[in-house]
This record gives structure tokens, C-alpha cells and sequence, in this order.
């Protein structure tokens, strides 16, 4: 299974860790490869995901090593990956490669602690044009590519079809207003408490998608101001506040309650929600109990209201200071830019692979599951790939986005408060 877009570590700790990374790492070319006494070269690959996700990992890994005499991967699983690779930097102590969740290059790439790969792509003839091109906007730094982009991923609308019928509703919302109307419907409420959702959420880390279903954008062209305390912004909080309040079609913590860690979309407690391919084998696994459908995420309203959702997912980037650099790339070019084996990746591990060729066997374009994510992804857009979007989220947006659904704030407070705070930390990570 995929994971969700995470932060590896506190983001108030990013300035200081980064503070002792000190002067650029990176190298003019790649280092030439160590080889062991038995000619074997040893890639130390660092990953940070559990469960299936970490066995899926080592399917891959276990693949390339029986076809790899003289290059061998040791994955090594890392919890607090981001902290212990940046405290590491200086001191070499870093992997070969590693799992990087794509929207961090902004952030990192500029302390010079990760190798470009561009003379890897050049050398060995790697068509760009197989992946899509807003993954590998995220994994681009001043014209340098620090890697290449293992999945894709896009929120579309899941839907249980059964508790639809039972409502009498024949199709899917494709607008905001549909989607409201739907979810007041599919919404039971007993002796005052919420038994069944009509739609989960809407989620504060999501605001950026629905902003942008609103014909919205989170910064200024110039990427150096936010741009949501307007009308557009305030048309999503206003929208999440009649779901939330108004229409009361979900309460704050309803799926996080149930019993034995349940999901409530998978138990049938929850009619309709954003999600990402992820959670596909997860509901799969529900068998007959669960008839859902997924469809593309409802359009915004108004003349400038679209379908809009964000593209997320993972790369793979080599460290600056790594030791075995070219033997990192033949694993990482191995398993993303040869189609058939990001294929199997894909099908392993339930992940749209980042490699569009791979994603093009039928086992992707025929499922119709799979399918709508796919024509998400078409215009999908990936979060902007500057070095202060990273803690404007997860320090500014998130919070301040969460206390509104918690009722502490009103829309407008909510938006000025942010804008106020976004604009600081815009400002005290400025473009290089």
C-alpha cells in the first residue's frame, strides 16, 4: 500500500537541522563507485514505510538483486528518515538511495544535500516524456532533476453504491452543489449522534484542491505571497462550513472512533469521500460487504469553478554525500524508467506507477477503480515547488484550517489569520 504525503520530522526543527548540513555537498560528477573486496557493490537504500508497504519494498529490492550480480540492495527501513538523513549529511553517514516523498525537493534541494541526476538521464538516454510532467516539476530544482518520480497519486470521490440506492439517488455528484445535496440525504442522525456520514470530511490538508476546484490558487504568480484570504477561498470555508454545521453531514472525529480501527467508508458508516488510490486494496479486501465506485472530484461553483485535484505521491533521490552514486542510479533507473517493472510495482503494491508507459497496461486502464484516478492525473497539479510551500501547510494552513472545523474560528478569521502567517513564512523562505 502507498502512503499518504507525510512530514518526516517537526517542521519548526527544519532551519536548525538544516544549519548544520553547512556548504553544498554536491559533486561536479558522480563519484566513482566502492566496490567490495568480492566486486560487489553494496546500495544501501533507505525507505520508511510498514506492513505491506515494506514488504512490497523488498519484492522490488529482492527482484533487482537476482538480476544484479555485481550490485546488491540492502534496504534498510528508517523511522524519522528526513531527520536522520539531514543530521547524516555532514557527516556522511547518508544512503546510496533513498524513498523521497517528492514535494520536500523544493525545500531540500537548494542545501545541497541531494544529487542531480541530469548526466544519469543523458548518459543512459532516459525519456523524460514517460513520466508526467508535474511529478517531475516537483523533483526540479534551478534546472536540476533530483530524481524520478516512483508514484502518482490524485484525491477522486469514492461513493457506496448501495447506500445511494437506498437513498434513492441514481448517480455520483459532479458539483459542489450535488455533492451537498447528496451527503444531506445519505446523512442519519440518532438520538443526536451521528451514525452515518453522508460525506467524510471535508480534510484541512486538502484546502489546497478545493481552492483550486473553486478556480483558486494557493500563491501569487511570483510564488512569493498566498493568495486565499478572497473570495475564492472564502467560497471553500464557506462550503465546508454549511457540510459541517449547516448540513451537520460529518462531525470531526467520527471515523477516528470506531471500533477495531475500522474505516468508516469501508464498514458502510460514511456514503461518500476524497481519497486516493491508496485505499483501494484496502477496500477491495471488504469484498461483497462494500459495492463503491469511484468517479472523478466534483466541480467548484461559479463560472470559475473546474475539477481540480492535487498529484501527490513519491520519487526516489540519491544524497549528495552517498558513496555508490552511479550503482544507486542503475537501481532507481532499473526499477522507475523500465516500464514493466514500475508495472509490477504498481500492481504489487496497489500504486499508479509514476512511469505513464507502465501505467498504460490494461490492468490500470481497464479497471474502473483505477481508471477515474488516472483521469484525474490528466489534471491533476502538483503543490508549488518552492521552499516555503512546505511549512506554509504543515505550520500555517493545517492548523489554523483545523481550528475552523473545530468551530474556534469564523472563514474570514481563518483566512486573514493564515495569510498573515503565510506571507511571514513566505518571506522566511525566499526562492534562491
Amino acid at each position: 500500500m502507498s502512503k499518504k504525503w507525510k512530514y518526516g520530522m517537526s517542521l519548526a526543527m527544519i532551519p536548525a537541522v538544516l544549519g548544520m548540513v553547512g556548504a553544498t555537498l554536491t559533486e561536479a560528477a558522480a563519484q566513482t563507485t566502492a566496490k567490495h573486496a568480492s566486486g560487489v557493490t553494496t546500495v544501501i537504500f533507505w525507505e520508511d514505510w510498514t506492513g505491506q508497504g515494506q514488504q512490497q519494498m523488498m519484492k522490488m529490492v529482492d527482484k533487482f538483486n537476482a538480476t544484479h550480480k555485481n550490485i546488491q540492495v540492502k534496504d534498510v527501513v528508517q523511522s524519522n528518515m528526513i531527520t536522520k538523513f539531514l543530521t547524516g549529511a555532514t557527516s556522511g553517514n547518508v544512503p546510496d538511495i533513498m524513498e523521497w516523498d517528492r514535494w520536500q525537493t523544493a525545500l531540500y534541494a537548494p542545501k545541497g544535500v541531494l544529487y542531480p541526476i541530469n548526466n544519469f538521464v543523458k548518459q543512459d538516454n532516459v525519456n523524460l516524456k514517460d513520466f508526467y510532467q508535474q511529478a517531475l516539476n516537483e523533483l526540479t530544482w534551478n534546472g536540476n532533476l533530483y530524481g524520478l518520480p516512483l508514484t502518482v497519486d490524485a484525491r477522486a470521490l469514492f461513493y457506496n453504491k448501495t447506500l445511494f440506492a437506498k437513498a434513492g439517488i441514481k448517480n455520483p455528484p459532479q458539483t459542489w452543489a450535488q455533492l451537498a445535496a447528496d451527503a444531506k440525504k445519505l446523512t442519519i442522525w440518532k438520538n443526536g449522534k451521528l451514525v452515518q456520514a453522508g460525506f467524510l470530511g471535508p480534510q484541512a490538508g486538502d484546502f489546497n484542491m478545493w481552492l483550486q476546484q473553486a478556480g483558486g490558487s494557493m500563491l501569487t504568480p511570483n510564488n512569493k505571497k498566498t493568495n486565499f484570504n478572497n473570495a475564492k477561498g472564502l467560497a471553500v470555508l464557506n462550503f465546508w462550513h454549511q457540510l459541517l454545521f449547516t448540513d451537520k453531514v460529518y462531525q470531526i472525529g467520527f471515523d477516528s472512533g470506531l471500533p477495531n480501527g475500522e474505516d468508516a467508508f469501508g464498514v458502510g458508516q460514511a456514503a461518500m469521500e476524497l481519497n486516493g488510490p491508496w485505499m483501494l486494496g484496502t477496500y477491495e479486501q471488504y469484498g461483497n460487504k462494500l459495492n463503491f465506485g469511484v468517479v472523478q472530484p466534483p466541480k467548484g461553483p461559479g463560472p470559475a469553478g473546474r475539477r481540480a485535484s492535487m498529484m501527490g505521491g513519491f520519487g526516489m533521490a540519491i544524497p549528495a554525500a552517498a558513496k555508490n552514486k552511479q550503482a544507486a542510479w542503475v537501481f532507481e533507473k532499473w526499477w522507475i524508467a523500465n516500464a514493466a517493472n514500475d508495472a509490477y510495482w504498481g500492481k504489487e503494491s496497489s500504486n499508479l506507477p509514476g512511469n505513464i508507459i507502465a501505467g498504460q497496461e490494461p490492468y490500470f486502464t481497464k479497471n474502473p477503480y483505477i481508471k477515474p484516478f488516472l483521469e484525474t492525473l490528466k489534471y491533476a497539479k502538483t503543490r508549488p515547488a518552492v521552499p516555503g510551500y512546505f511549512p506554509l501547510e504543515g505550520n500555517v494552513t493545517i492548523p489554523i484550517f483545523t481550528l475552523f472545523e473545530e468551530g474556534k474560528m469564523t472563514a474570514k478569521q481563518a483566512l486573514q489569520k493564515a495569510q498573515q502567517q503565510g506571507n511571514e513564512v513566505m518571506a522566511q523562505n525566499p526562492q534562491q
